[in-house]
C-alpha cells in the first residue's frame, strides 16, 4: 500500500469534492442517500477511509458518534486540524482498512468502506477488507461500500487522453480489473475496479443483505468542462433528476463511483 500512500500524501483530496460540478454532485448524492439509510444519529459509525474528512464531518455534525480513520498520515492530521474547531470530539487514527484490530468486534452500528476497497489489488485483501469491516460491524448494523466500475472507467480514460486507446491497457483493466503503479501507462495508482453484479455477489458471499446500490456521480465526469457552464438552476435540475434514477442498474456501470450499502446479518 506504499504507493497508494505515496500517491495520496500528494494529491489534494480535500479538494476533491468541491472543485467542479462533476465532483459537488458525488457528495451531495451521496449525503442525500445518507440520510435515507443510515437513520437516527445514535449510531456509532466508522470512518475507515475517511479521507480528509467530507463524510465524517457530515455526519459528525448532524450528531453521529464518528471515528475516522486513514491509511495516510496527511489526511488525518487534516481531520485533526479541522477538529479544533468543531464543538464535539472525534476518535481518529491511521489505520489500514485490511487491519482494524484496534477495534473490537460490533463496535459500530455503521461501517462507511469508502476508498480501501477499489486500492486493494489483490483479491485476498480486498476479502479481508470487507471481513474486517463485518467484524466491526454490529448484527444488523449498515456496510457501506464505494467501488469504481471498471467498464465506465475504460470509456473515461480514453476520452480523457487518446494515448490511454491502447488494447493491452483497456483488455487488462476489462479482464482483470487492475490497474498497478508501475503498469507503463498508469494513469492513477494502484487500483482495482468492479461491477455491479460483481459487487451484489461479493455481498451475497458474505452473508450482507443489500438495502441500496446507487451512482454517485452518474455520467457527469465525463462531461464535466459542460456541467461547470450550468446555472445554479440548472445543475439542481440535473441533481434532482439523478437522484431520481441513480438507483436504476443501467446507471450504475455509466458511473465514476458507486456505492453498494447492505445489513449484516
Amino acid at each position: 500500500m506504499n504507493n497508494v500512500v505515496d500517491y495520496y500524501e500528494n494529491y489534494r483530496e480535500e479538494d476533491r469534492l468541491t472543485t467542479n460540478n462533476a465532483r459537488k454532485i458525488e457528495f451531495l448524492t451521496t449525503v442525500r442517500m445518507f440520510d435515507d439509510i443510515i437513520g437516527d444519529s445514535s449510531k456509532e459509525i466508522l470512518d475507515c477511509a475517511a479521507g480528509t474528512g467530507a463524510y465524517a464531518f457530515y455526519l459528525a455534525d448532524k450528531g453521529y458518534n464518528v471515528t475516522a480513520t486513514d491509511l495516510t498520515p496527511r489526511h488525518i492530521d487534516i481531520i485533526n486540524e479541522q477538529l479544533a474547531n468543531k464543538p464535539y470530539k472525534m476518535t481518529t487514527a491511521v489505520l489500514d482498512a485490511t487491519d482494524m484490530s484496534m477495534f473490537s468486534d460490533d463496535s459500530f452500528d455503521v461501517v462507511l468502506n469508502m476508498g480501501p476497497f477499489y486500492h486493494l489489488t489483490e483479491e485476498n485483501m480486498r476479502n479481508k477488507c470487507i471481513e474486517e469491516s463485518l467484524r466491526v460491524l454490529r448484527k444488523d448494523g449498515l456496510l457501506v461500500v464505494a467501488y469504481v466500475p471498471k467498464f465506465y472507467l475504460n470509456q473515461m480514460i480514453v476520452t480523457a487522453d487518446e494515448k490511454y486507446i491502447d488494447g493491452r491497457l483497456l483488455s487488462q483493466i476489462r479482464d482483470t480489473g487492475e490497474l498497478h503503479s508501475d503498469d507503463p501507462k498508469c494513469f492513477w495508482t494502484d487500483t482495482y475496479y468492479s461491477s455491479a453484479d460483481e459487487m451484489e455477489e461479493l455481498f451475497a458471499k458474505n452473508n450482507v443483505e443489500i438495502i441500496s446500490h446507487f451512482a454517485q456521480d452518474g455520467i457527469l465526469p465525463m462531461l464535466a468542462d459542460v456541467a461547470d457552464t450550468w446555472s445554479e438552476e440548472k445543475f439542481n435540475t440535473w441533481l434532482e433528476y439523478h437522484l431520481s434514477v441513480c438507483k436504476e442498474k443501467s446507471i450504475l456501470g455509466m458511473s465514476n463511483h458507486v456505492i453498494i450499502t447492505g445489513k449484516k446479518k
